[in-house]
């Protein structure tokens, strides 16, 4: 799920950016200091749920900076508003697949990507096709390849230290699975 959310923080302006308007150099300075970084999103409910940040949309930026001996850069409050991605736990989420291997599929959701294990693909028993670089589902013979678009369900989403964020999802249960399929389900039926 993508969220929009209010932050204030504190901007650093260097002296080389000075003479340009604030808000800009603002905007700046926080997109590449956020943009891409993983962070704790605390929910109406007052969980804590794990995001990425995708851009800062905008900024209110204090046009008063402060000084501090030693640096000759300005400080300024702001304010600012971050798209942000996170994930929950049971989410159904749509993508396309982007590597298909032997030990399952990594599919893009947009900001990074999900892993669906070999397992978690069907209750049918899948097997990899190194030939044609596919998953194929051993009774039906339906296949999954690279660029398929896929809809599952995440399980699993964590923290890898060095690595990032990681969400584990699965095509196990009705009305997941490659999106061609559940199309022909629903003329089926």
């Amino acid at each position: 799920m993508y969220s929009l959310i209010k932050i204030r923080d504190v901007v650093r302006i260097p002296p080389s950016k000075f003479g340009r308007p604030v808000k800009n150099v603002a905007l700046e300075e926080l997109r590449s200091r956020y943009e891409g970084a993983i962070t704790s999103i605390e929910t109406p409910r007052g969980e804590s749920k794990l995001g990425i940040v995708v851009t800062i949309v905008d900024a209110n930026v204090d046009e008063n900076g402060r000084i501090l001996p030693g640096d000759g850069a300005t400080y300024h409050d702001v304010e600012m508003y971050a798209l942000v991605f996170t994930p929950f736990i049971k989410e159904v989420v749509e993508g396309e697949a982007v590597t298909v291997t032997k030990s399952g599929i990594y599919v893009n959701l947009g900001v990074l990507d999900g892993f669906i294990h070999i397992n978690q693909v069907s209750e049918e028993k899948v097997v990899f096709d190194p030939a044609r670089t596919a998953l194929v589902l051993e009774e039906s013979r339906r296949v999954i390849e690279k660029g398929d678009v896929l809809r599952a369900k995440i399980y699993t989403i964590g923290l890898l230290p060095g690595k990032g964020l990681r969400i584990h999802m699965t095509m196990r249960q009705t009305y997941l699975g490659k999106t061609d399929w559940l199309r022909k389900q629903g003329e089926q039926k």
